[in-house]
């Protein structure tokens, strides 16, 4: 028996996510008492997830599994599952994962427990902690199922190193053409240096920059601070910025170490879709802005004459510091 976890990759390179959902399957196989198989599809050196808790790694390499597929991999990592004899089998809260839990629980006949922010409470029975309410409360869900699957939020466990080595197997799951109903005709990847998904720190613009010529004060601050752009559904909409960075609760949803929010006036949707992130920084001219009531840190005023003031600082103590 082994607990599974479905390390997630792109063009070869894992994901900071995946390699926390290896750490948190690290500390589940050592409640139970066993080893940790992760699973790769079309990755390149492996030697990397043994630093993460992983003992050993399916590697799946097919062509045809290039680009995501939500139900080839689900029955994909229901072969891996049946062949480790898995009662447990970890996945992030990726927008992927997302999509490929519940056809994977389905496959399994599991229980599925989302956004799991800690290890479990017991083994048995088998309890974890999550968030609900759109991160407003946290409840405890106990599954009940033979086999469990479990989603593991992003930032939340964190990356833990432990000291060993895995080995590495090659790993070809019987698929059907059913398997593939779905075909990706065209993939719009973000242009940015760093993705919202993946990023420690996010820098979010919204109407009040006033137009997309005035994006360049976001960029320059992200470029700064190493973190990801992005927006509210308004900006998008509009066309000011790509439908990529548009972040919230009907775009992308981000759970971010800090999230700075400049010019946003903080609808619903938008918060319950950042609500995630640990530190929130809200800039804005508007001191009756929802956002300052959910924002850990408020700045009251012009954002024209705030942020290259803040970047500027920020580049001498990085000068100073480096």
């Amino acid at each position: 028996m082994s607990v599974l976890a479905y390390i997630e990759s792109e063009e070869g390179k894992f994901k900071k996510a995946s390699l926390e959902v290896a750490s948190y399957a690290k500390e589940v196989a050592q409640m139970l008492g066993t080893t940790v198989t992760g699973v790769t599809f079309n990755a390149e050196d492996v030697s990397e997830l043994g630093t993460y808790g992983v003992d050993k790694v399916l590697k799946i390499n097919n062509s045809k599994l290039k680009d995501f597929n939500a139900e080839a991999y689900a029955d994909a990592l229901k072969q891996a599952a049946d062949k480790e004899d898995s009662k447990v089998v970890v996945v992030s809260q990726s927008a992927d994962s997302k999509y490929l839990a519940p056809l994977l629980a389905v496959h399994l006949n599991a229980g599925y427990a989302s956004n799991v922010v800690s290890i479990p409470e017991s083994a048995s029975p088998f309890v974890v902690k999550r968030t609900a309410f759109t991160n407003k409360a946290f409840n405890f869900t106990k599954i009940s199922t033979d086999i469990k699957v479990v989603g593991v939020s992003k930032n939340a466990f964190g990356l833990k190193e432990v000291e060993g080595a895995a080995t590495a197997e090659d790993f070809s799951p019987n698929l059907s053409e059913e398997d593939f109903s779905v075909n990706v005709t065209n993939v719009d990847k973000a242009k940015d240096k760093v993705t919202i998904a993946d990023a420690e720190i996010v820098v979010s613009g919204g109407r009040g920059l006033k137009g997309p010529e005035n994006w360049g004060m976001i960029e320059d601050l992200a470029e700064t601070l190493g973190a990801a752009t992005a927006c509210s559904k308004p900006v998008s909409d509009m066309g000011w910025r790509p439908h990529s960075e548009h972040v919230g609760q009907t775009g992308k949803p981000v759970a971010s170490n800090l999230y700075i929010a400049i010019g946003i006036s903080g609808a619903i949707q938008h918060l319950a879709g950042i609500n995630s992130s640990k530190v929130k920084v809200v800039i804005n001219n508007d001191p009756e802005a929802p956002f300052f009531k959910a924002a850990d840190y408020g700045v009251v005023g012009d954002a024209f004459e705030i942020v290259p003031k803040l970047n500027e600082k920020l580049k001498e103590f990085k000068a100073k510091n480096a």
